[in-house]
């Protein structure tokens, strides 16, 4: 894992205006319902960045700041584009947080992270619409401050 996390982050810095950072997140495997619980209630005070399946609005994983962890889902093996897609965008969300990165509300955060999710899908003929269902409104409203 920590091969696959340090050439993601370096793929994310090469390619987005995000630092390199070298102390990798933690990652754990949990199954849907404590990803959900952690993405709506948060966990020690600190605001969770998560991926959204948009079709049926499921949180697929989350980036929680305070303890600089990525929760994937039980069985992620990251066999296939979109599955390292999810571990892309929460990697951009420990770089955010590293870099200590500023935005306008936490929605406002998940542009980047989509934005770098739909540019690694594109590298293997892919994007969120096919592989999560999230059209350009959908990603809209998921990263605005004003919905």
């Amino acid at each position: 894992m920590e091969v696959l996390l340090t050439a993601v982050m370096l793929w994310l810095s090469a390619n987005f205006d995000l630092p390199a950072v070298h102390d990798h997140p933690h990652v754990e495997f949990a199954p849907p319902s404590t990803i959900a619980a952690l993405r709506h209630n948060g966990q020690n005070g600190s605001q969770p960045h998560s991926h959204v399946e948009a079709g049926q609005r499921d949180v697929v994983a989350v980036y929680v700041d305070a303890t600089s962890t990525i929760y994937l889902p039980k069985g992620w093996r990251g066999e296939t584009a979109a599955e390292l897609s999810v571990l892309v965008h929460e990697m951009v969300h420990h770089l955010q947080s590293r870099g200590q990165l500023k935005f306008e509300c936490p929605r406002a955060r998940e542009k980047l992270a989509y934005e770098a999710q739909e540019r690694w899908l594109n590298l293997f003929g892919r994007d969120l619409l096919r592989d999560f269902e999230i059209d350009p409104f959908t990603r809209l409203v998921l990263t605005s401050c004003y919905f």
